[in-house]
């Protein structure tokens, strides 16, 4: 039985995206890679592969995007799996960041999955199989990082919609994944996938100091490995009934486990109060 699959890839030019291309073509599956800039895709993977379809995709633009799932599904025949990976870090506390910050950051991280899901379900209904993953952030399970609210927001929305969708779509034998990463050794935290924002308020210091720890001791010194990142997301595209939820990463593992703890204790302190709302 063959069981090399056809991978739609987002944000693939860089990071986990372009390690997770790089290890599928490798591995002689067939993948469509989206990027908003198709140079920066053919100069990250420059051999010629027929099992390769670079694409230039702006997300947040629907017609983009029913382009590319159209040119896949003609190359390809259909979709396996889906990796909603694209997505940038918008760093400032609430009060900082400008309206326009927020919304472009929800644009790509949450808007942008979403467009995708909404033109891929056609083709996964139609086929009754399918697997969506969406790269969500350990973030998108605790938002304790001062200055980093919008990211984490968004990556919660992540959460949240992953769940609704698993529920949604499970009838028709397609399933959802979100996955919550820690910190991997990418370029995330420099360039343009880290902003930062244009009104600082000298008062926050501790946002301030957040963020030097993330641009100067954390960059280039994370644990996670992207190669064995790349490898577990396709075992989990193997899986026949894989996780809603998957952590990525010791020390996401760590926070997941120090959170729930926290959470249920909270939530167990107040229980009087919680309860005293009956009728």
């Amino acid at each position: 039985m063959d069981t090399k699959k056809v991978w739609f890839v987002t944000g693939a030019s860089k990071g986990l995206g372009l390690t997770l291309v790089k290890r599928l073509l490798a591995d002689g599956h067939s993948v469509a890679a989206t990027s908003r800039s198709l140079s920066d895709l053919q100069n990250a993977i420059s051999e010629e592969n027929s099992m390769f379809l670079p694409l230039e995709v702006d997300l947040i633009n629907e017609d983009s995007i029913e382009e590319a799932v159209s040119k896949t599904i003609r190359k390809f025949g259909k979709i396996d799996v889906t990796v909603n990976n694209a997505g940038y870090g918008q760093l400032g506390t609430l009060e900082e960041t400008t309206d326009q910050e927020g919304r472009q950051n929800f644009d790509t991280n949450v808007f942008g999955s979403l467009n995708i899901i909404r033109k891929v379900m056609p083709y996964l209904r139609k086929q009754n199989s399918g697997l969506i993953i969406n790269i969500a952030s350990i973030g998108g399970l605790t938002g304790d990082f001062a200055g980093w609210g919008i990211y984490c927001a968004t990556k919660f929305a992540v959460v949240g919609f992953t769940e609704a969708l698993a529920a949604e779509v499970k009838e028709f034998g397609v399933h959802a994944t979100v996955v919550y990463p820690g910190y991997f050794r990418t370029y995330f935290l420099t360039g343009g996938s880290l902003r930062t924002p244009k009104n600082e308020i000298e008062e926050y210091t501790l946002a301030r100091q957040l963020q030097v720890v993330h641009e100067k001791e954390i960059n280039g010194n994370q644990p996670g490995d992207p190669e064995k990142a790349a490898l577990a997301l396709i075992k989990l595209s193997e899986m026949q009934n894989p996780p809603v939820h998957l952590v990525l990463g010791s020390d996401a593992f760590q926070i997941a486990g120090n959170k729930l703890n926290a959470l249920q204790n909270e939530i167990s302190d107040f229980k009087t109060l919680s309860n005293s709302t009956d009728y």
